[in-house]
């Protein structure tokens, strides 16, 4: 049975101390309520919510499944109950804008409480999740009557929202796009096409679900170039906003997965369904783009959240299980056996789950920081300086930590042994829930390609440069004796994070020059590229983990466990898995013609 405790305290040191939202929020008058104490006060109660309400779903949801039965979607015993507590509660509402009904709390605020709902409990969560893109997309790219007619049902969470973007015989490549809109004479247009793996595409949470979908007007241009966004709900509504009769879509079927069993993936056919425009026509893919850096950074979320599980249950059973004696003496003489936890192979799994799930959360919550400044900056430069900031990471969060949560989740069965191939004790279904984040949003190939080929090259290397000073601005900053008072016990920190990041301009250079005498090159070494650069995004935070964890134990504070354990779970990553960019950078480096020469037929 998998158990879940809210990482409160985790949470509180990114917060406060390390990366110091509570002076970021200053910043904005419209946050002026985002205290302390209301804060204390949302992770409390969202803890509660997600460790006694959704945790107790997951493993049976994913037995159960949802059920499909002539275009109706019934979800998991419990989940609709726990939607309902959801948006009583006033979750849905909790970071988004006054206007239509949202509480007005920062952006950040709403990825700190689906970390722990997707962590309690991920199937579930995707339902009032998926609506958090189609919002963004219809505030930034809606009239002021669809704003009017859309958000505040949205906001309030009484109707959910999905992005239909995938068909049967294109995935990344949207260019290929077939699903059509075809005018109407009152202005809206008649959508017809099949969408596959829509996530949330049918269920029975809400009365009605808000689409936003990819199609062609008949005169659009071919390729990417041709595709405008179009709003197309479920169930038709008045020009008073009232509900009236179904609209023409329909879902086909849903998936039969390897995993996420609670959240129903769909198949939906539109026939002639009626939608509206959002934004200009044949700009849809740039529109669209509002809602996929969300969900990517959302996707990012998963693999964090999918560690996060693993790694506590996985500690919880080393510490019971006994199993032969510790190699440099009993550890337990009262017992038959020791408990596994006392051996270097369990103990190195085990901290590799550690560094991985509060290295992500790090990584999430400075992209949140981005997310804020983006969305409420006053001045121009900082919220320019935001989105190209989170343009550089966001492949990097998504690709990286969801690859890295596949190894964590796949460790954790490890440290159970034979007894987590069973289903009883639920770590083999972390492996099937998380399988899937390498994939949608942007399989991790594409990420990589997205990251090297047009964040760096296109880029002429800007994007990374602009990082790459931050990161070393700040470790110049920790190395002055004057300004850091732990600049001895932070060297071992300091030095290998400033070589990492010289070493990845260096490659990065190297590459753009290979890259110009062959562009296979650019394929070949993407996917490299991106998890090495993963690892040094991740040493950053880790070494700004330990800078705080010193601070405060050079004070009065209680629980000084939790800082020295930072600090040594710091040691472990820079001395256990940053040296993983050391083989990277060899195969990245490589030539392309080992993966090329080979005739396919010989394959």
């Amino acid at each position: 049975m998998l158990t879940y405790k809210a990482p409160i305290t985790d949470i509180k040191f990114l917060f406060e101390d390390v990366l110091s939202f509570y002076p970021h929020y200053e910043k904005f008058p419209e946050f002026e309520e985002a205290t302390p104490d209301l804060f204390d006060a949302i992770f409390e109660e969202c803890a509660k919510f997600c460790e006694q309400e959704l945790l107790p779903l997951n493993q049976s949801g994913d037995k159960e499944g949802c059920r499909f039965d002539n275009g109706a979607v019934k979800t998991p015993k419990g989940f609709k109950e726990a939607y309902d507590q959801y948006v009583a509660g006033g979750w849905q509402s909790l970071s988004h804008g006054t206007e239509y009904g949202g509480q007005g709390l920062p952006p950040s605020m709403g990825m700190i409480k689906s970390e722990m709902m997707g962590t309690a409990n991920w199937s579930w969560a995707m339902y009032p999740g998926l609506s958090h893109g189609a919002m963004n997309t219809i505030d930034i790219h809606g009239s002021d009557k669809q704003k009017e007619t859309y958000l505040t049902r949205l906001t309030e969470g009484v109707w959910t929202g999905t992005m239909c973007l995938t068909e049967p015989q294109c995935g990344t490549d949207l260019g290929q796009v077939k699903t059509k809109a075809i005018p109407n004479d009152d202005g809206t247009y008649a959508i017809t096409g099949t969408k596959i793996f829509i996530s949330a595409g049918e269920h029975d949470l809400t009365e009605n679900i808000v689409h936003i979908v990819l199609a062609r007007l008949p005169d659009a241009p071919a390729g990417t170039k041709g595709i405008s966004l179009f709003i197309v709900p479920k169930m038709n509504i008045s020009d008073l906003g009232e509900i009236t009769d179904r609209n023409a879509v329909e879902c086909g079927s849903i998936e039969d997965k390897m995993g996420i069993k609670g959240s129903a993936t769909a198949v939906l056919n539109f026939d002639g369904a009626k939608g509206e425009l959002i934004g200009p026509a044949n700009k849809g893919l740039e529109c669209m783009f509002t809602f996929m850096n969300t969900a990517r950074i959302g996707t990012a979320l998963q693999g964090v959240c999918a560690t996060e599980l693993s790694y506590q249950n996985a500690l919880m059973y080393a510490k019971e299980r006994l199993s032969m004696r510790s190699l440099s003496g009993k550890k337990a003489p009262d017992k038959v056996a020791d408990p596994i936890i006392v051996h270097p192979d369990v103990r190195k799994m085990l901290m590799t789950q550690k560094a991985f799930a509060e290295g992500g959360r790090a990584m999430i919550y400075y992209a949140a920081k981005l997310a804020d400044e983006i969305e409420h900056a006053k001045d121009e430069k900082a919220r320019k300086r935001a989105d190209y900031r989170l343009g550089f990471i966001t492949p990097i969060l998504k690709a990286f930590l969801t690859e890295v949560g596949v190894e964590s989740a796949n460790l954790g069965v490890q440290v159970f042994g034979g007894h987590g191939y069973i289903k009883e004790w639920g770590m083999e279904q972390i492996v099937r829930d998380v399988r899937i984040a390498t994939l949608y949003e942007g399989t991790t190939g594409i990420q990589a390609l997205d990251l090297l080929g047009r964040k760096i090259l296109l880029s002429r290397g800007k994007s990374l440069k602009s990082f790459s000073m931050e990161v070393l601005g700040w470790c110049k900053d920790k190395s002055m004796l004057s300004s850091n008072p732990h600049k001895r016990q932070m060297n071992k920190f300091i030095w290998p994070l400033t070589k990492a990041v010289a070493n990845w301009q260096q490659y990065t250079l190297r590459l753009s020059l290979k890259a110009k005498k062959d562009r296979d090159f650019v394929g070949s070494a993407s996917v490299d590229y991106l998890m090495y650069s993963g690892y040094i995004v991740m040493a950053y935070f880790w070494a700004q983990m330990a800078q705080s964890a010193y601070e405060k134990l050079a004070g009065e504070v209680d629980n000084r466990d939790f800082y020295r354990a930072k600090i040594k779970t710091a040691e472990f990553y820079f001395e256990r898995i940053l040296p993983r960019t050391k083989s990277l950078a060899a195969t990245m480096m490589s030539d392309p013609k080992s993966l090329m020469q080979l005739d396919q037929e010989l394959l």
